[in-house]
């Protein structure tokens, strides 16, 4: 019988190629200018000075309880930071840590057979303040647990390797959630406070207690090359979080998780609002994941400080249960604005496309009923899906329309009778099957404008010179199809 965890790591490095592959078929499709923000930056940059965490007393034996070494090694490294920066590698080991916090001018580099641990003792994880925006843990009232790795206030900072390994071991944590015996909010694998010019790269992340990757209230932020691994099954073990957060880029990741493989957030109700930090300038291009408990790329709930200008491309999802979706509610306030997907392939999603007006979770009694989002120029283009449970379901608020919702070149094979379900919000849609909600069936006339995916909306969509079945993402569909025969052996 083949051992699960061999199993599980052949599947890791099938899925890996997969994901070149694709990515290779689509490298000319999907060109675009978003995302030049982040060219400058690099997972390769040369360190005048390193160290490996031996250094500092480590035992990778997978039981030896190595905080102290991070720690230490971190802090002698901090020297250098003035003198060009340091990189701590991690060699071939389980190295098992509680929580530590990274410096300015670092590379925290993994050899391929490195797999740092996260320790199952709650108390390895110290309990911090709720962030500003949330004015709360996202999960209980007061503080909430540390990453494993943390950062804030930090600049240049790179984590990275060979394709080595970070566990969070959260099955312990995902026992406690569902035992309603957690006494603060669970912690991230990653999360960077007010920080800037951070890479993210040739990583694989498995078994977080809570969200995965987590930059928060940062700027010039790389995600890239990415393996995200949990059970569909596992509680919010969201893949990435960018979060009140501008200038991000997030491309060729594989994502197979319990909760939203990329979301978008931006503050919780009042404290959102007031904190006034937007997410704005999000590239997000090459990603493929499954996810049976919430949708491949997303929007909110929790969006009070604004998302703009978002551009997603070259997005392949199965087995889920949405393929793209907005969650907003009535006492968010802030606004989901110029926001532009596209090339999208969907296979065994119950439901393609959903805005949900009505996602009504809130931090406290505090919040202002009368604070009702804006949800304008939305643009989704060249989508084709197969399996599909329900085309889409577009839902405002009452006396808050969502507008300029635009839909061009979708085409969906839907089981249900009854494939679109619209209600308070307008907009236009050319070549779209099966035929759209009587909403959005108009053609925009000429002073009329679908967001076009720059930072200005352009002339509105107009009928296509090709058919959707020879759109760029139903091209894709072969080798995604493979893609969906693997996951279902």
């Amino acid at each position: 019988m083949l051992n699960p965890r061999r199993k599980m790591s052949r599947s890791a490095r099938t899925f890996q190629v997969l994901l070149a592959f694709a990515t290779i078929v689509a490298q000319t499709q999907w060109a675009s200018v978003s995302g030049m923000y982040c060219n400058d930056l690099t997972p390769s940059v040369e360190r005048p000075h390193s160290a490996s965490i031996t250094d500092f007393g480590a035992v990778g034996d997978g039981v030896t309880l190595n905080t102290k070494a991070f720690q230490n090694a971190l802090f002698y490294l901090n020297s250098f930071a003035k003198k060009g920066g340091a990189q701590l590698f991690v060699p071939a080991g389980r190295w098992l840590t509680g929580s530590f916090s990274l410096i300015s001018h670092l590379t925290l580099s993994l050899d391929k057979d490195a797999v740092i641990l996260g320790s199952p003792d709650s108390s390895d994880w110290p309990v911090i303040d709720a962030l500003p925006s949330y004015g709360r843990g996202r999960e209980l009232p007061g503080k909430r647990h540390q990453s494993l790795i943390f950062g804030s206030n930090l600049t240049d900072v790179i984590i990275t390797g060979a394709n080595g390994t970070i566990d969070g071991q959260g099955a312990i944590w995902w026992d406690w959630f569902h035992n309603h015996t957690l006494n603060y909010t669970r912690p991230p694998l990653v999360e960077l406070m007010y920080s800037n010019k951070v890479v993210i790269s040739n990583l694989t992340f498995t078994n977080s207690p809570f969200w995965n990757i987590h930059p928060v209230y940062c700027s010039q932020v790389l995600v890239q090359h990415l393996t995200i691994l949990a059970p569909i099954s596992s509680p919010n073990t969201d893949g990435i979080d960018p979060d009140s957060s501008t200038n991000v880029c997030i491309e060729d990741c594989y994502i197979r998780n319990g909760d939203d493989i990329v979301v978008i957030k931006s503050g919780w109700d009042e404290y959102g609002i007031s904190f006034a930090h937007p997410s704005s300038n999000i590239s997000i291009r090459n990603i493929t994941g499954q996810t049976r408990n919430s949708a491949g790329i997303a929007f909110g709930s929790e969006m009070s400080g604004g998302i703009s200008d978002v551009r997603a491309e070259g997005i392949r999802i199965v087995n889920s249960v949405h393929g793209i979706r907005i969650k907003t509610a009535p006492g968010r306030g802030g606004y989901v604005r110029n926001v532009y997907v596209a090339d999208v392939s969907l296979d065994n999603v119950s439901i393609a496309i959903r805005i949900t007006g009505n996602y009504g979770e809130h931090p406290d009694e505090n919040y202002n009923k009368n604070a009702l989002p804006t949800i304008s120029n939305i643009t989704f283009k060249n989508i084709v899906g197969v399996n599909i449970g329900v085309a889409g379901m577009l839902q405002g608020i009452q006396g808050d329309n969502f507008s300029n919702i635009c839909l061009s070149n979708v085409s969906l094979s839907v089981r249900s009778t009854y494939p679109w379900n619209c209600s308070l919000v307008e907009g236009y849609s050319n070549s779209v099957s099966p035929e759209i909600c009587e909403q959005l069936r108009t053609n925009p006339g000429p002073e009329q404008v679908c967001y076009n995916g720059n930072s200005y909306p352009a002339a509105a969509a107009q009928p296509q010179p090709q058919s959707p079945q020879n759109s760029s993402a139903s091209r894709l569909l072969n080798p995604f199809v493979y893609i969906s025969w693997f996951l279902c052996r």
